[in-house]
């Protein structure tokens, strides 16, 4: 009887052992091919990147940060003799931060507002609609964004191509993720931080301005961050609303150019190739700079 327990003790421990040793390979070869596809898709970004710095810098210098785009005759001599192309990208430069910037002006603040709103009423039915409309715009291919305030601002209100509708086309590209980073950032908020600051009578309006938004603080940055981040290298509203401009423009109703528009215009001139390179590293430097911001006032946050 005894060595029949014994046998069937080992029996069951060999069983076990075998088990064991199969889920382990499992989850090693499951590991090694995490590991190896992981590499995969990272060695295209590193060739991309690779492939901008190598081609692009030579054409970063001052004159690409302080000068306009050169004409296309001027870009065929140079580069007929070998030499760098003059000008550089600063209309572009100068074109997109106004258009953010006014963007921004108008998305943050409705987006702001209207991220409360949903908050502070999310079982309500006008709010659900709100949500909705909110992720259906999110999903609304840029071009009709372009398209539509074609329609409705260039062709009624501004009678022609211009930094407002432009920028208009831009704020309601942003407006849906700065909505819901914000609903979602205060949804992070203890209920009782809130519930205190009532309790002490303060007005509702200053709760929302003095607990519930600076709380937030983080969120709602990294949230208009990332909708500016997305916002930068747009180009097809903007060939619909902005058109482009060979001079630096500060005018609202007048048209002006941006980086995403200029490296289509160089795309479409053999002799500007290399600026092409140039712009796009740029580009990508700007954004990745905005995004590791995200990324490190999000980290601030879990703090």
């Amino acid at each position: 009887m005894d060595q029949t327990n014994i046998f069937t003790e080992k029996k069951r421990a060999e069983i076990l052992s075998n088990h064991f040793a199969g889920r382990k390979f499992r989850d090693r070869s499951f590991l090694i091919a995490v590991i190896f596809f992981s590499l995969i898709t990272i060695s295209f970004v590193f060739l991309i990147i690779g492939s901008l710095v190598m081609k692009g810098y030579h054409q970063i210098n001052w004159a690409f940060f302080t000068q306009t785009a050169p004409d296309t005759f001027t870009a065929m001599m140079a580069k007929s003799s070998g030499q760098i192309i003059p000008g550089g990208i600063v209309n572009g430069i100068t074109g997109s931060l106004y258009l953010v910037g006014i963007a921004s002006l108008i998305a943050i603040p409705f987006g702001v507002l209207i991220g409360i709103y949903l908050y502070e009423n999310s079982k309500k039915r006008y709010a659900g609609v709100i949500r909705d409309i909110t992720d259906v715009l999110q999903g609304v291919p840029s071009i009709v964004v372009g398209l539509i305030v074609y329609l409705w601002v260039v062709v009624h209100v501004t009678h022609g191509y211009s930094v407002l509708a432009g920028s208009i086309a831009l704020a309601l590209m942003m407006l849906p993720l700065i909505i819901r980073s914000t609903e979602e950032s205060m949804k992070m908020i203890p209920d009782t931080l809130k519930e205190a600051a009532i309790a002490l009578g303060t007005p509702y309006y200053k709760v929302i301005l003095r607990v519930l938004i600076p709380t937030s603080f983080s969120g709602l940055m990294t949230g208009i961050l990332l909708a500016i981040s997305r916002i930068l290298g747009e180009t097809a509203p903007l060939m619909l609303t902005t058109l482009g401009n060979p001079a630096i423009n500060w005018h609202l109703t007048k048209p002006v150019s941006a980086v995403p528009l200029l490296i289509w215009q160089f795309y479409n001139d053999p002799n500007m190739v290399d600026l092409i390179w140039s712009s796009t590293l740029f580009l990508m430097g700007f954004v990745l700079i905005l995004n590791m911001l995200s990324k490190w006032i999000a980290a601030r946050r879990n703090l």
